[in-house]
């Protein structure tokens, strides 16, 4: 088997981005074909072979610096190693605590085979590519040069040559400290008009991007795109200090540590606060400089069209191929950071829905960008259509590689699926290395051995499980219910063990509708975006053309199965065609009972709680009513009827108000944080209850009241629940947790494997969507951190265990569950554990911390959910017999 070093992390401000990319890149490995062997490459150029378990925290701070390695905080801080003051020997074995430290001379002897998933600097930039050329290791994608090219964007603009280029210009840090800003900006004005972008030269995922509309505006934007920021003292009295803390050292929209104040360095975000309150009490402003910043900025002519990026490829015969171009629908003036990683937040339309020939004409732009450039393997190509023609901007050598990235989106629009893409990928990147040296005997031998490998395994029908993978659905989860179906499809698909197909599901509680999704439309953007392709599915003459082009790529590596169209199914049709059934779904329908009373129909096995759990745990407010009468601590509570409301909301006012304010309203039968609010005052209460019940117009004012994000759903009901606030009440500590589980079927009944319960962190009072689900943003601490003592860790640990599992059994959850809980710590007594709710179908997109606790019990992801499936099989052939 062919072993592939899967390099992820680095020092950019794109780290997150580089770890959750290398973590789809080794799910999606065909195991079949390859071993990955992960190595995390830390902010100081490290090397470590990564413990398989790491690979699946939600972030890099999750797992490094590890707890008990970090300093002692009064805060919730996050922290990169930059933080740190270690000696080298500390240091190193720290590095040794996830894993095995790695020399680059051990890692050339250990793989075949190198897939880069960095992003920037020493990653993206030749540097690492340059190392794997010295040791002889074939690596993914393009080589030095072409590498070098592709990061610096001021020097692509130097050598564009005769394409077409939007006007530009540029200025070095040095030159800017000392410029006549004044004069700068009406140059800039002339050259390139209003608004005009500004941009770091060196960095990518929209990190350093600024639209210049004024002059009173353009200094300060201009210093944020060197990474310089100004505080005043007037600012800094008035604003949320512990916020702008933790704003300012965040990589991506902040500065990042360590920084320098006043030109003294800053490693530690509690130093950082010590310092500004100490500083801005004399002085009247102060200056942030990123230590990791930036040393030249970009002006570029603001182009007014249509925002399009393209994957170029270089096919099995060494020819250029583009995929077919994608266009960025955003909801906001830049495709920033979160429009680009978080589901829902923008809209990707492949192809681009123009014209066929203006469709080939930005391919043939693109494959003639990639020519010019001498790109290698795969490059992405951004761009605008205009009234003025095709401009091109902004080429990258290394895509993004997470499962929305336009990496898989337009690779699917062809047939092919992440597993197969990246064979594709790692097939044609040795083919280049070879063509580029063609006296490398070891790599002609290498690319023979997989060629043979990839034409035996297309041959050769395996005999596997079949898995429905049920997805998607019609509540306000179904976005997040997508990302764990698809999660579930990959895993299992890229394993020797199971075939996995995905069904998407729609319609309503009185109509579930069920559709065999192929590849094209299970990537697309979100839940909706699939319905609509099912709705009015067009194949345009240009994508059809697309698509014979690289029909001898189809081929091959999907061995001739593929399709494009959805396929309607019924739960008859589940029966007949499957093994077995992965529920996917989250909320209504899935988590409610109704697939599975559907299924049991059926005799089909399943995954998960049966029919009474699933509808008992879908309703918190009854759920809680249960676990208070079996003496399990929960939040007092309350439903709110629309009837009553709306016949007298003053007296259902009084009632709520019984519990005091601050309170929590949210729905009884919503998850992933939907509409769940802090309610301080009278005034959001009754903005809550209307906007709920339909009585009131969702403006920008009840939006900014509620803290509602523009594009998060706030579900209409017939009846919300409202809980007492819960705190910490004198303990000596505090915590969030979500424990997950898995069970088992004995001679005498249900087993409960409660795992160790994670820490939830998170910026505000609710743990927000992004925080639970977007690459790089909350965090969780596995396990949680009850105390610095071995020992009464243990104990408390044991306890709370203890009690999650005794919820577990009261509400006769089955195959696993997620719980989520507050614990109050005491001195002086046991813990007390106070239930949030109990998730009988939790989320499974990458990086869940379920995955985290059933790893610290040595189950690989994979392992876990063959588990849950394997449960399910078991049930299904007990009540069978």
């Amino acid at each position: 088997m062919i072993k592939v070093g899967i390099f992820f992390g680095g020092a950019s401000r794109e780290r997150e981005v580089s770890f959750a990319g290398g973590r789809t890149v080794y799910d999606n490995l065909d195991k079949t074909l390859f071993e990955p062997v992960p190595y995390f490459v830390d902010a100081l150029g490290n090397f470590v072979e990564l413990d398989w378990q790491y690979i699946y925290r939600g972030t890099i701070r999750d797992f490094f610096p590890p707890a008990k390695f970090l300093p002692t905080s009064d805060y919730t801080f996050q922290l990169y190693s930059e933080s740190l003051h270690l000696e080298e020997a500390e240091y190193n074995q720290m590095l040794n605590s996830i894993g095995t430290k790695r020399s680059i001379e051990e890692i050339a002897k250990t793989i075949d085979f190198a897939f880069l998933a960095l992003h920037g600097s020493f990653g993206e930039d030749g540097t690492l590519q340059g190392m794997l050329e010295w040791y002889g290791v074939p690596f993914s994608g393009s080589g030095i040069l072409a590498s070098a090219l592709g990061v610096s964007k001021y020097v692509q603009k130097k050598w564009w040559g005769s394409l077409p280029l939007n006007k530009w210009n540029s200025i070095r840090l040095a030159e800017w400290k000392t410029a006549d800003k004044a004069n700068l900006f009406t140059d800039l004005e002339h050259l390139l008009g209003l608004p005009f972008v500004a941009k770091s030269s060196n960095q990518g995922s929209s990190i350093g991007v600024q639209i210049i509309k004024d002059k009173a505006s353009f200094e300060q934007q201009v210093f944020e795109t060197f990474f310089i920021k100004t505080l005043k003292k007037v600012d800094w009295e008035k604003r949320d200090k512990i916020k702008y803390i933790q704003e300012i050292t965040d990589l991506r929209v902040g500065l990042g540590l360590p920084l320098l104040l006043n030109n003294s360095i800053v490693h530690h975000p509690d130093e950082l606060l010590k310092q500004l309150n100490l500083l801005l009490e004399r002085k009247e402003e102060v200056t942030l400089q990123a230590t990791n910043g930036e040393y030249e900025v970009l002006f570029e002519q603001f182009l007014v069209g249509r925002e399009f990026s393209c994957i170029v490829v270089v096919d099995d015969n060494g020819q250029p191929l583009a995929l077919p171009p994608t266009e960025v629908v955003k909801g906001t003036e830049i495709f920033d950071y979160n429009s680009k990683y978080l589901p829902g937040l923008s809209h990707k339309q492949t192809p681009i829905n123009i014209a066929d020939e203006k469709v080939h004409e930005i391919r043939k732009a693109c494959v003639d960008l990639f020519k010019h450039f001498e790109f290698e393997v795969y490059a992405r190509i951004d761009g605008f259509i205009t009234e003025k023609g095709i401009f091109l901007n902004d080429p990258n050598t290394t895509s993004g590689m997470m499962p929305s990235s336009f990496f898989f989106h337009q690779a699917a629009e062809i047939g092919l699926n992440p597993k197969n893409f990246i064979t594709f990928i790692i097939r044609n990147s040795i083919a280049e290395r070879l063509r580029r040296k063609p006296g490398k005997v070891n790599w002609a031998a290498l690319l023979s051995k997989l060629d043979s490998e990839i034409q035996y395994k297309n041959k050769v029908a395996a005999k596997k499980t079949k898995v429905a993978v049920l997805l998607g659905g019609y509540s306000t989860e179904r976005h997040i219910s997508l990302e764990s179906g698809r999660n579930i499809y990959e895993k299992l698909g890229s394993s020797a063990d199971y075939i996995a197909t995905p069904i998407f599901l729609t319609g309503n509680d009185s109509n579930h509708l069920l559709y065999e999704v192929p590849i094209n439309i299970l990537l697309k953007d979100n839940a909706d975006d699939i319905k609509e392709k099912i709705d009015h599915l067009t194949t345009p003459d240009a994508l059809a053309d697309i698509r014979k082009e690289a029909l001898h790529l189809t081929q091959k590596y999907t061995g001739g199965q593929y399709r494009f169209e959805p396929r309607k199914l019924t739960y008859d049709d589940i029966a007949a065609e499957f093994d077995v059934v992965f529920i996917a779904l989250h909320g209504r329908p899935g988590e409610d009972g109704q697939v599975q009373a559907e299924l049991d129909k059926r005799g089909v096995a399943y995954n998960g709680s049966g029919v009474y759990s699933s509808q008992l745990t879908i309703n918190k407010f009854e759920s809680n009513r249960i676990l208070r009468e079996n003496g399990i601590l929960v939040a007092d509570s309350m439903m709110v009827n629309k009837a009553d409301w709306i016949a007298n909301n003053a007296h259902v006012i009084t009632e709520i108000e019984a519990f005091n304010y601050p309170l929590i309203c949210k729905p009884h039968d919503e998850g992933c944080s939907s509409a769940v609010i802090k309610i301080n005052n009278r005034e959001m209460l009754q903005a809550y209850a209307n906007l709920c019940f339909e009585q009131l117009d969702r403006t920008e004012a009840v939006e900014q009241l509620l803290g509602i994000g523009r594009k998060d759903e706030f579900p209409n009901k017939d009846f919300f629940m409202v809980e007492s606030f819960t705190n910490k009440e004198g303990a000596d500590g505090f915590l969030e947790i979500t424990g997950g589980m898995l069970t088992k079927l004995t001679p005498t009944g249900l087993a409960y494997e409660v795992f160790e319960p994670s820490e939830a962190l998170s910026v505000g009072t609710v743990l927000t969507l992004a925080e639970k689900f977007l690459a790089g943003e909350g965090q969780n601490i596995t396990p949680a951190r009850f105390s610095r003592d071995a020992k009464i860790q243990k104990e408390v640990s044991e306890a709370v265990k203890a009690t999650l599992g005794k919820v577990a059994s009261i509400l006769q959850v089955e195959g696993y569950c997620r719980i989520d809980a507050f614990v109050r710590l005491y001195n002086d007594k046991a813990p007390e554990v106070v239930i949030i709710e109990v998730n009988s179908l939790p989320g499974m997109t990458p990086a869940t911390c379920i995955y985290h606790q059933a790893a610290i019990n040595s189950y690989k992801p994979y392992q876990f959910i063959d588990r849950i499936l394997q449960y399910g099989i078991k049930r299904k052939q007990q009540i069978s017999t």
